[in-house]
């Protein structure tokens, strides 16, 4: 008696499984085509409100543009000296946490064919704006501290929901860059 063949995976969770093991393979087989450079491209406004202009970058061995220009907006809120027109850049900074470890999730657990139900998360920084406001050189400028908490529901045993959340993480280019630094250099044009 012959045993039963093992199904494809298919697509779950609004991911295309077979499209994303096949780029997995060719980027396997082809090393060159997972080296990307993003780009961001902001303007200020007027006071803290800037925006952001998002479209190309490099990646998968060349040159590419969405269909459509992705713009955002910075501001501060008015307790801050802003207009409270946009988010503020730490909350962005925060927000990228939150959307890239969800990214992962839904990525992995369809990969693992685990349908999902649900992904909700929580993610806070605390700062201390003493740095920021140039009235202490013993804070530092940034986030002290990050939590983040991912309740996730789906279709698998609590601890293969886990071991999801987890393999996100894990993965993370924007968790990597926040827990272990990236060289920052600055070049300044005057007109």
């Amino acid at each position: 008696m012959n045993a039963p063949m093992k199904s494809e995976k298919m697509a779950m969770n609004g991911i295309d499984v077979p499209t994303l093991m096949a780029t997995i393979g060719a980027v396997n087989e082809q090393r060159d085509l997972a080296r990307f450079t993003f780009r961001a491209n902001g303007a200020w406004l007027s006071g803290t409100h800037s925006r952001i202009n998002i479209n190309g970058y490099f990646g998968a061995g060349g040159e590419q543009t969405r269909d459509t220009d992705l713009m955002m907006e910075g501001d501060h809120p008015g307790v801050l000296c802003g207009t409270d027109k946009a988010p503020t850049p730490v909350e962005f900074l925060l927000a990228a946490l939150s959307a890239c470890i969800t990214a992962g999730i839904g990525n992995i657990a369809s990969a693992r064919q685990v349908k999902l139900e649900s992904v909700e998360t929580t993610v806070e920084g605390d700062i201390n704006l003493l740095g920021i406001l140039g009235l202490s050189d013993q804070v530092r400028n940034g986030f002290n501290g990050i939590r983040a908490t991912f309740k996730i529901k789906g279709d698998a045993p609590a601890e293969k929901l886990q071991q999801i959340v987890q393999q996100s993480v894990a993965r993370s280019a924007v968790f990597d860059v926040l827990t272990n630094g990236v060289p920052v250099s600055i070049d300044i044009k005057t007109a």
